[in-house]
Protein backbone atom coordinates (compact mmCIF):
# COMPACT_ATOMS: atom_id res chain seq x y z
CA UNK A 1 0.00 0.00 0.00
CA UNK A 2 3.11 2.13 0.73
CA UNK A 3 4.70 1.71 -2.34
CA UNK A 4 1.59 2.31 -4.67
CA UNK A 5 0.84 5.73 -2.32
CA UNK A 6 4.36 6.98 -3.49
CA UNK A 7 4.66 5.84 -6.78
CA UNK A 8 1.58 8.16 -7.26
CA UNK A 9 2.98 10.71 -5.43
CA UNK A 10 6.17 10.48 -7.75
CA UNK A 11 3.73 10.42 -10.83
CA UNK A 12 1.90 13.53 -9.39
CA UNK A 13 5.01 15.40 -8.81
CA UNK A 14 6.21 15.04 -12.58
CA UNK A 15 3.17 15.36 -14.10
CA UNK A 16 2.61 19.01 -12.28
CA UNK A 17 6.63 19.31 -13.54
CA UNK A 18 5.95 18.81 -16.78
CA UNK A 19 2.57 20.77 -16.90
CA UNK A 20 4.59 23.57 -14.99
CA UNK A 21 6.80 24.44 -18.16
CA UNK A 22 5.44 26.54 -20.73
CA UNK A 23 5.13 24.91 -24.56
CA UNK A 24 7.94 26.06 -26.53
CA UNK A 25 7.26 28.70 -29.14
CA UNK A 26 8.38 27.32 -32.66
CA UNK A 27 9.80 29.35 -35.10
CA UNK A 28 11.97 29.32 -38.06
CA UNK A 29 15.29 30.90 -39.21
CA UNK A 30 13.93 33.22 -41.85
CA UNK A 31 11.45 34.49 -39.52
CA UNK A 32 13.27 34.64 -36.93
CA UNK A 33 16.08 36.95 -38.68
CA UNK A 34 13.39 39.16 -39.93
CA UNK A 35 12.10 39.76 -36.73
CA UNK A 36 15.26 40.48 -35.08
CA UNK A 37 16.19 42.88 -37.90
CA UNK A 38 13.65 45.01 -36.71
CA UNK A 39 14.22 44.52 -33.24
CA UNK A 40 17.99 45.53 -33.63
CA UNK A 41 16.46 49.23 -33.69
CA UNK A 42 14.41 49.25 -30.86
CA UNK A 43 13.76 52.37 -28.73
CA UNK A 44 14.86 54.00 -32.56
CA UNK A 45 12.35 56.13 -34.44
CA UNK A 46 13.06 57.12 -38.23
CA UNK A 47 11.34 59.37 -41.20
CA UNK A 48 9.94 57.89 -43.94
CA UNK A 49 8.34 59.13 -47.20
CA UNK A 50 5.76 57.62 -49.76
CA UNK A 51 7.40 56.08 -52.65
CA UNK A 52 4.66 54.84 -54.44
CA UNK A 53 1.05 55.18 -53.90
CA UNK A 54 -1.36 54.48 -57.03
CA UNK A 55 -4.53 55.90 -55.42
CA UNK A 56 -3.33 59.27 -55.93
CA UNK A 57 -2.09 61.76 -53.19
CA UNK A 58 -3.49 61.77 -49.62
CA UNK A 59 -2.48 62.83 -46.16
CA UNK A 60 0.25 60.65 -46.09
CA UNK A 61 2.09 62.64 -48.90
CA UNK A 62 1.60 65.61 -47.27
CA UNK A 63 2.59 64.68 -43.34
CA UNK A 64 5.67 64.04 -42.00
CA UNK A 65 5.72 60.04 -41.28
CA UNK A 66 7.60 58.97 -38.30
CA UNK A 67 8.45 54.69 -37.38
CA UNK A 68 8.88 53.99 -33.70
CA UNK A 69 10.49 50.84 -32.74
CA UNK A 70 8.80 51.30 -29.75
CA UNK A 71 8.38 48.16 -27.56
CA UNK A 72 10.40 44.77 -27.97
CA UNK A 73 9.82 41.27 -26.00
CA UNK A 74 11.42 37.80 -27.93
CA UNK A 75 7.70 37.34 -28.68
CA UNK A 76 6.45 40.98 -30.13
CA UNK A 77 7.43 44.16 -31.08
CA UNK A 78 5.30 46.98 -31.22
CA UNK A 79 5.91 49.73 -34.02
CA UNK A 80 3.82 53.09 -33.87
CA UNK A 81 3.34 54.61 -37.31
CA UNK A 82 3.17 58.31 -36.59
CA UNK A 83 1.29 60.55 -39.53
CA UNK A 84 2.20 63.81 -38.89
CA UNK A 85 -0.11 64.98 -35.61
CA UNK A 86 -1.96 61.70 -36.04
CA UNK A 87 -0.41 58.46 -33.50
CA UNK A 88 -2.82 56.28 -34.11
CA UNK A 89 -1.90 53.67 -35.94
CA UNK A 90 0.38 50.95 -34.58
CA UNK A 91 2.06 47.74 -36.10
CA UNK A 92 2.36 44.71 -33.64
CA UNK A 93 4.73 41.86 -35.12
CA UNK A 94 4.04 38.55 -33.38
CA UNK A 95 5.43 35.19 -32.99
CA UNK A 96 2.90 32.83 -33.14
CA UNK A 97 4.61 29.39 -33.02
CA UNK A 98 3.17 28.97 -36.83
CA UNK A 99 4.82 31.90 -38.17
CA UNK A 100 4.71 35.89 -37.80
CA UNK A 101 1.35 37.91 -37.19
CA UNK A 102 1.09 41.65 -38.18
CA UNK A 103 -1.48 43.89 -36.44
CA UNK A 104 -2.95 47.22 -36.71
CA UNK A 105 -3.98 48.71 -34.11
CA UNK A 106 -5.73 51.70 -34.29
CA UNK A 107 -6.94 53.79 -31.86
CA UNK A 108 -9.01 57.23 -30.93
CA UNK A 109 -6.80 60.13 -28.75
CA UNK A 110 -9.03 59.49 -26.06
CA UNK A 111 -7.27 55.43 -26.03
CA UNK A 112 -10.35 53.70 -27.22
CA UNK A 113 -10.34 51.33 -30.45
CA UNK A 114 -11.30 52.61 -33.52
CA UNK A 115 -13.95 50.65 -35.63
CA UNK A 116 -11.48 49.48 -38.08
CA UNK A 117 -8.58 48.49 -35.18
CA UNK A 118 -6.46 44.85 -35.23
CA UNK A 119 -6.71 44.09 -38.88
CA UNK A 120 -3.64 42.38 -40.62
CA UNK A 121 -2.43 39.05 -41.73
CA UNK A 122 0.01 36.34 -40.87
CA UNK A 123 2.79 34.51 -42.75
CA UNK A 124 1.69 31.61 -44.89
CA UNK A 125 5.20 30.14 -45.78
CA UNK A 126 8.91 30.87 -44.92
CA UNK A 127 9.48 34.29 -46.63
CA UNK A 128 12.76 35.72 -46.44
CA UNK A 129 14.81 37.12 -43.87
CA UNK A 130 14.45 40.62 -45.05
CA UNK A 131 11.03 40.54 -46.58
CA UNK A 132 7.74 38.93 -44.94
CA UNK A 133 4.20 38.96 -46.79
CA UNK A 134 0.94 39.18 -44.68
CA UNK A 135 -2.24 38.40 -46.37
CA UNK A 136 -5.21 39.03 -44.88
CA UNK A 137 -6.72 36.91 -42.07
CA UNK A 138 -10.01 35.66 -41.76
CA UNK A 139 -10.82 38.50 -39.03
CA UNK A 140 -9.77 41.13 -41.37
CA UNK A 141 -11.77 39.84 -44.24
CA UNK A 142 -14.75 39.56 -42.20
CA UNK A 143 -14.50 42.93 -40.70
CA UNK A 144 -13.66 44.60 -43.95
CA UNK A 145 -17.33 43.29 -45.75
CA UNK A 146 -18.72 44.80 -42.51
CA UNK A 147 -17.25 48.29 -42.97
CA UNK A 148 -18.19 48.05 -46.97
CA UNK A 149 -14.77 47.78 -48.16
CA UNK A 150 -15.38 44.07 -49.29
CA UNK A 151 -12.47 45.03 -51.66
CA UNK A 152 -9.48 45.30 -49.14
CA UNK A 153 -10.04 41.43 -48.48
CA UNK A 154 -7.23 41.19 -50.86
CA UNK A 155 -4.91 42.95 -49.20
CA UNK A 156 -1.22 41.64 -48.68
CA UNK A 157 0.97 43.93 -46.12
CA UNK A 158 4.45 43.42 -47.01
CA UNK A 159 7.83 44.43 -44.93
CA UNK A 160 11.17 44.71 -46.10
CA UNK A 161 13.94 44.99 -43.71
CA UNK A 162 17.72 45.73 -45.14
CA UNK A 163 20.25 47.88 -43.23
CA UNK A 164 19.78 51.13 -45.00
CA UNK A 165 16.16 51.21 -44.99
CA UNK A 166 12.92 49.63 -44.23
CA UNK A 167 9.53 49.78 -45.94
CA UNK A 168 5.54 48.93 -45.32
CA UNK A 169 3.85 48.12 -48.13
CA UNK A 170 0.42 47.24 -48.89
CA UNK A 171 -0.67 45.84 -52.24
CA UNK A 172 -4.05 44.41 -53.83
CA UNK A 173 -5.13 43.97 -56.88
CA UNK A 174 -5.30 47.64 -58.37
CA UNK A 175 -3.61 48.69 -55.59
CA UNK A 176 -0.40 49.88 -54.43
CA UNK A 177 0.97 51.98 -51.19
CA UNK A 178 4.26 51.93 -50.16
CA UNK A 179 6.45 53.86 -47.67
CA UNK A 180 10.32 53.64 -47.34
CA UNK A 181 11.95 54.63 -44.25
CA UNK A 182 15.98 55.86 -43.89
CA UNK A 183 17.53 53.56 -41.06
CA UNK A 184 20.47 55.52 -42.12
CA UNK A 185 19.21 58.74 -39.59
CA UNK A 186 17.54 57.98 -36.51
CA UNK A 187 15.95 61.02 -35.46
CA UNK A 188 14.30 61.61 -31.89
CA UNK A 189 11.34 59.67 -31.12
CA UNK A 190 7.71 60.62 -30.85
CA UNK A 191 5.14 60.77 -27.73
CA UNK A 192 3.39 57.55 -27.16
CA UNK A 193 1.02 56.38 -29.67
CA UNK A 194 -2.32 56.69 -28.65
CA UNK A 195 -3.56 54.61 -26.01
CA UNK A 196 -0.13 53.71 -24.64
CA UNK A 197 1.95 55.34 -22.01
CA UNK A 198 5.48 55.69 -21.89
Amino acid sequence: MKLALAISAAVITLSTTAAARPAPLVSIPTQDAFFDKIKAHCGKAYEGKVSVDNAGPSSFSEAKLVMHVRRCTERELQVPFHVGEDASRTWIITKTGSGLSLKHDHRHEDGTDDASTMYGGHTLDAGYANVQSFPADQYSKELFVAQGIPQSIGNTWQMYIYPEKFTYRLVREGREFRVDFDLTKPIAAPAAPWGYSD
